[in-house]
């Protein structure tokens, strides 16, 4: 397993949703939209997955995966690559249960204020219309890469 830095769990934390790469088992990549909601220093994340579809039986055949991550606004972004365990609804511990239903009440409450702002009427809420979680995805970090042009790095 290897340790997350806090520059980029911060990262992660701010990001809305992650991509998730599995492998089918023809060998072909297959990616989703996911909600992260949370990531430990020591080197674990967890992804809530809404649908027991293509990624769950894929992470079934396979526990190779990835996750990517960008800001195209600063132009920074991060892979991370693992193994998978999937951890059934009823074992899913109820502190990331919550902060799933947190995420989702801040994304629309974002929404929400932006739209206020611009002073648009838009009642399209996607998230409120979310099914309960199938399962969650435990994924074990073994290689961070980073995705920013090496001339945009900041000097530490």
């Amino acid at each position: 397993m290897k340790k997350i830095p806090s520059d980029i769990i911060s990262f992660l934390e701010k990001q809305g949703f992650v991509i998730v790469s599995t492998l089918d088992p023809g060998g072909t990549i297959h990616c989703a939209a996911k909600g992260l909601v949370a990531v430990e220093e020591k080197g674990k994340l967890y992804l809530i997955d809404l649908y027991r579809k293509t990624t769950f039986n894929n992470l079934q055949n396979n526990s190779t995966i990835s996750i990517t991550a960008v800001d195209e606004h600063e132009f920074i972004g991060y892979t991370l690559k693992g193994k998978a365990k999937i951890v059934e609804r009823e074992k899913i511990k109820e502190e990331i249960i919550r902060n799933w239903e947190e995420g989702i009440i801040r994304r629309i409450s974002s929404r929400v204020i932006k739209n206020i702002k611009r002073e648009l009427k838009s009642l399209h809420h996607p998230e409120s219309r979310f099914p309960h979680p199938e399962y969650l995805i435990e994924m074990e970090i073994r290689e961070i890469v980073d995705l920013t042009p090496h001339h945009l790095k900041r000097s530490v």
